[in-house]
């Protein structure tokens, strides 16, 4: 009850301060300023007088006095009536707002507390109120519960499952390091599970803002140890290798990563990124160092055949129309650019990757052999028309010698620079097709003498030489 009386009396008070100012009248109260019309009837006795020392002076005759004064006296007439109009009553529009408002204002505020308040509602203390959940936290009840988790855990550290998911719960609440310190637990608990390692180690990163500890790497290169193809580990342990200084390291793991991967994964975008930074600062050109991945998939290729780097895209992930059409257009004018300046080569080797992008494989050859025609002593450039032609081939679940189109332009490249990974792999390839082993020994052995023993490339390519060697 108390509350309606407060809210009753705010209302009036309200209303008292903004209605009888609209009902006042217009220059209404003994207080208001003098106007125009009192102004000029002041002027006008003031002029009666001056008539009356006139006419005693002997300035004017009665005649002339009289007339004078019915003039005044008229004027004066005049402004009495103007006042006595305008001050006789509030104007009505003052007067229908006043009406308006002192029924809009309690009416409508009755209706919106009616919905939205709680006046039996009882007042909350600070302390009482569940701040964690107004601010988008956990609720009570879930906290409650990790607190009786943690006290488990410290009767019986041993539990790994308790770890785990103490951990998982840390990092669903954002706090990295608390979640590393459970994750910590359970590694000591199992060092075996790849996947609770790599979390672990992912969750380090988190936890100290992007940068890999020593930690995170034993982590990661456990889970290569257990799973040489970890997408994850593979991008991590890269970039503690940047972090630290190798960046010719970290460029060689991330485009053996890139050439692995399926052109529609996740990691690709940041990847590529990533590929052109150590590009940028090994002083590369990241366009010649970047392979493409390999076609979009959702399974594993059947064939089982590790893709070359290098290997051209052949299908690439839906896009949202509306990018799709940004893409096209942003195409469109560098290939009308380049129409008006073939010689821009960079250009011409931007346009081929963006029509590769766009699924135009006929368009990427095309931009590919203009490029060529202007710079056929540049090895990206013939690597870039041999990836090209590829791209126009149909796809087989067999390996296959390549086109002679293709393998023209790959030892065009080698002349160029004889040292150029993509040409010595895919060249490798064909001749291994073709049944020259001496040759793909010869090209990939040259090939094999830029990685160090501990690379993924320097593997698989030790493989590929010693069953080439053994007759296989």
């Amino acid at each position: 009850m108390l509350f309606w009386i407060l809210a009753a009396t705010m209302t009036a008070g309200v209303l008292l301060l903004i209605v009888p100012p609209l009902l006042r009248s217009p220059g209404s109260g003994s207080d208001r300023p003098l106007g125009r019309d009192a102004f000029d009837r002041e002027v006008y006795r003031d002029q009666l007088d001056e008539l009356e020392r006139d006419r005693a002076r002997g300035l004017i005759n009665d005649a002339q006095t009289e007339a004078a004064k019915a003039e005044i006296a008229r004027r004066m007439l005049a402004t009495t009536d103007t006042e006595g109009g305008a001050a006789g009553a509030a104007p009505r529009g003052g007067r229908i707002l006043a009406i308006l408002l002192a029924l809009v204002v309690p009416v409508g505020a009755l209706a919106v507390y009616s919905t939205t308040g709680h006046p039996e509602l009882p007042a909350q203390p600070l302390a009482s109120r569940n701040l964690e959940q107004e601010r988008g936290g956990p609720p009570k009840s879930v906290l409650a519960a990790m607190d009786k988790l943690k006290a488990q855990l410290a009767e019986n550290p041993a539990d790994l499952q308790g770890w785990i998911i103490l951990g998982q719960a840390y990092v669903k609440m954002g706090r990295n390091t608390d979640a590393a310190d459970a994750l910590r637990h359970a590694v000591a608990l199992n060092k075996d599970d790849p996947e609770l390692q790599g979390l672990f180690g992912e969750t380090l990163v988190s936890a100290n803002d992007g940068t890999v500890p020593e930690e995170a790497v034993i982590a990661f290169d456990a889970v290569l140890a257990k799973e040489p193809k970890d997408a994850r580990a593979r991008f991590f342990v890269a970039l503690g290798r940047y972090q630290a200084g190798d960046q010719r390291g970290a460029l060689d793991r991330w485009r053996a990563l890139m050439a692995d991967s399926p052109a529609n994964a996740p990691w690709v975008p940041v990847l590529r990124d990533q590929i052109r930074e150590a590009a940028v600062a090994l002083n590369l050109d990241p366009a010649s160092v970047t392979p493409q991945p390999l076609p979009a998939q959702t399974t594993a290729d059947s064939s089982g055949a590790a893709q070359p780097a290098g290997q051209p895209e052949t299908a690439q992930p839906a896009m949202p129309a509306e990018q799709q059409e940004m893409i096209r257009g942003m195409v469109a004018n560098l290939a009308a650019r380049l129409e008006a300046d073939p010689s821009d080569i960079d250009g011409w080797l931007k346009l081929v990757r963006s029509y590769g992008v766009l699924g135009e494989p006929a368009k990427a050859l095309d931009a590919a052999r203009k490029a060529r025609d202007h710079a056929p002593g540049r090895a990206d450039v013939q690597v870039a028309y041999a990836n090209a032609v590829l791209q126009n081939e149909p796809r087989s679940e067999t390996p296959r010698a390549l086109p002679t189109e293709a393998t023209t332009a790959l030892r065009a490249a080698l002349q160029a620079d004889p040292d150029n990974r993509d040409a010595l792999w895919l060249l490798g390839l064909d001749a291994m097709a073709a049944g020259r082993r001496d040759e793909a020994v010869a090209h990939w052995g040259k090939l094999i003498a830029q990685f160090k023993p501990s690379d993924p490339e320097y593997t698989l390519l030790k493989g590929r030489l010693d069953a080439l060697k053994a007759g296989g």
